[in-house]
């Protein structure tokens, strides 16, 4: 897990170094664009546009704002290390909230929290603290050269940070209001199939399926062989609500009964090997 960030973390005068390391990976399979008549890699040059397109390096590319037409102020890496302050450079937390509270919308990127420089105690008091009382700080700080949201939270004894969007920066809804009335037969089908169809969260239960048939596609084509389309097979588009809703039951009564004699012939195996 590679190195991310440096900072620290403070409620009152209590004081905590800390290291965060990136919590998800990208597991996105890449491709390069490629020229079609040659299989020749495409590459994308900077260039000055006032310059005769001549290309820039990296080292000569600075920062700037257009404040007029074509009028610009440079920003350079100094000119934003100056406007931060000590407190920007720590996660200060402000005020706990109740975990319920946080619309899971505000949450962007997570990042495990890790003491350093002999923080142990402070950050394990911190985090049993939060744990007992199901709380989430929340704190304002500075990631890179931007003023950033964050909730720092515990889970199954692990504290995380999360970047959060500021408030200004969610949109509204653009659906208008919804004035249906459903009918409690409806509503009890519904609730129904939401009982059918509930479990236990179990991340490591779902794959990425796509991703699977893309690799296996990708190793087709390196063997030589033409990629076979998937029968997709017809959709079953059921127009009236009530026949969706049961069919829909009928689907998922049967789908746990099956689960259910599925999880008892486990149980039962498990008894016999002990």
């Amino acid at each position: 897990m590679a190195f991310s960030y440096k900072s620290s973390i403070s409620f009152g005068l209590v004081y905590i170094p800390i290291k965060l390391f990136a919590a998800v990976k990208n597991n996105d399979i890449g491709f390069n664009m490629i020229d079609k008549k040659t299989n020749s890699r495409v590459q994308y040059k900077k260039t000055c546009v006032d310059c005769d397109d001549r290309e820039v390096r990296q080292d000569e590319i600075v920062k700037g704002y257009e404040y007029e037409k074509d009028k610009y102020i440079i920003f350079d890496d100094n000119d934003f290390e100056k406007l931060k302050t000590n407190k920007d450079k720590t996660i200060a937390i402000e005020e706990f909230v109740d975990l319920k509270e946080i619309d899971p919308i505000y949450y962007d990127k997570a990042y495990y929290i890790v003491p350093e420089g002999g923080a142990d105690k402070a950050f394990a008091l911190l985090k049993d603290a939060m744990e007992k009382e199901n709380k989430v700080g929340i704190a304002k700080t500075m990631l890179g050269s931007k003023e950033t949201l964050v909730a720092v939270r515990v889970m199954n004894g692990q504290m995380i940070l999360n970047n959060m969007f500021f408030y200004e920066e969610i949109q509204q809804n653009p659906a208008k209001q919804i004035l249906s009335v459903v009918s409690e037969k409806e509503l009890k089908m519904a609730t129904t199939l939401i009982d059918n169809l509930s479990a236990n969260f179990e991340p490591e239960k779902y794959k990425d399926e796509y991703k699977e048939r893309l690799s296996e596609a990708i190793q087709t084509k390196i063997n030589g062989k033409e990629i076979v389309s998937l029968d997709k097979g017809g959709e079953n588009k059921i127009i009236n609500l009530m026949d969706a809703l049961k069919k829909s039951l009928d689907l998922s009564t049967k789908k746990k009964a099956k689960t259910k004699d599925t999880d008892e012939n486990k149980v039962i195996k498990m008894k016999k090997a002990n």
